[in-house]
């Protein structure tokens, strides 16, 4: 099936080499280019893409304020392209809540240097997005953020949880949710109450906008440390941190080498660096491995967990591409630690969660919404 995707960009010289780009990948039909916001906007009403690249600063109107209008009127994964500073992480996350589904950083250098691997990673960002649930407007975005809303007090369990890194739209049609995997425990059960020592979560595509919608449900004095493992460049974590502080009842921090975890406290894993932590509560930052493909990773982060807290982790697995975290959910697992999975119905990408099931590691399934009050019911 041939993709068909939208060029949004105010330089003719970035709009040209996309196309081209694009174009010389069979399976990938480009069907129109515009030059700001409004343009894209009236070119996904009229051509309805597969796909739309995006651009933020554009004459006449921004990428940010196109993405809030195409999701209202016709929703569409967007891609992003943002560039590596500190402003532009700002700027990518807020295009990723209005309701972009993943983001690539506008380095024409790169584009000159390593064709090749641009021209990779771009089509492969634009086939698995075109895949992602909000084509289908399976997926329900968060609504913009506000301040949150008191969190459950626990109670007893009731009878009744590197490359690839949420919008205002109307409520999504009614589907019926997918049938939990027979090797998986269904969404309505109820979560396992136990003290554990440290949750660990995990994430990639859809993951900054997941992460805000789990996190916004925790009281401050959650009890457990938190370590979050985001797929994410080195220059995004730090703004994601402080944006997920400003929003959170808990504290949010780009986790440091020597990092002490503690309860109510969550500590991002540098992007490029990979995170570990130690029996004694202490995290350790490492260069980033050059023959992996994640940094962070979330396997590493989880079997430094397994290895140094035994049963004593609850780990979560959110939207995302590949399997990072299956491996590292395994040896937790042995360790008779607790893995949580998002379903698929609530995904952006099903790749790490389906990953999780597949592999029958799953103890629980949960609808993102679900999450966050399970967290603070299964943690004494």
């Amino acid at each position: 099936m041939v993709v068909k995707v939208l060029v949004v960009d105010d330089s003719g010289f970035f709009r040209r080499r996309v196309s081209e780009i694009l174009s010389a990948d069979t399976s990938i039909q480009v069907v129109g280019t515009a030059t700001n916001g409004k343009e894209a906007i009236d070119q996904a009403l009229s051509l309805k893409p597969d796909v739309i690249t995006m651009d933020y600063e554009m004459p006449m109107m921004d990428g940010i304020t196109a993405v809030r209008h195409i999701m209202q009127r016709c929703p569409t994964p967007v891609l992003m392209f943002s560039s590596l500073t500190h402003e532009g992480a700002r700027v990518t996350l807020d295009a990723l809540d209005a309701g972009a589904v993943d983001f690539l950083p506008k380095n024409f250098e790169d584009i000159s240097r390593n064709p090749d691997k641009v021209r990779q990673l771009l089509c492969e960002k634009v086939h698995s997005i075109s895949r992602s649930n909000r084509r289908f407007g399976s997926f329900s975005p968060s609504a913009p953020a506000a301040a949150p809303s008191p969190a459950p007090a626990p109670t007893a369990p009731s009878s009744s949880f590197n490359p690839p890194p949420v919008r205002s739209a109307p409520a999504r049609p009614a589907v019926a949710a997918p049938a939990p995997a027979p090797s998986s425990a269904s969404s309505s059960v109820a979560p396992k109450r136990k003290a554990y020592k440290l949750v660990a979560i995990g994430t990639s595509t859809g993951g900054p906008v997941a992460l805000q919608r789990v996190l916004t449900q925790l009281p401050a004095n959650f009890p457990a440390p938190i370590v979050l493992i985001q797929h994410m460049p080195a220059a995004f974590t730090k703004a994601f941190a402080e944006r997920l502080d400003k929003l959170c009842r808990i504290s949010v921090k780009e986790a440091e080498d020597g990092d002490i975890l503690r309860p109510g406290l969550a500590l991002l894993a540098p992007g490029g660096k990979q995170m570990m932590v130690d029996g004694r509560g202490a995290v350790k930052i490492l260069p980033g491995d050059e023959r992996l493909n994640y940094k962070p990773c979330v396997d590493i982060t989880f079997g430094s967990a397994a290895k140094s807290y035994g049963d004593k982790v609850l780990a979560v697995v959110l939207t995302g591409m590949g399997a990072d975290g299956r491996e590292g959910a395994r040896l937790l697992k042995q360790g008779g630690s607790s893995i949580w999975a998002q379903d698929e119905a609530s995904c952006v990408i099903y790749g790490m969660p389906m990953a999780i099931v597949k592999a029958d590691l799953a103890d629980a399934v949960y609808s993102l919404d679900d999450i966050g009050r399970h967290l603070v019911e299964a943690c004494q």
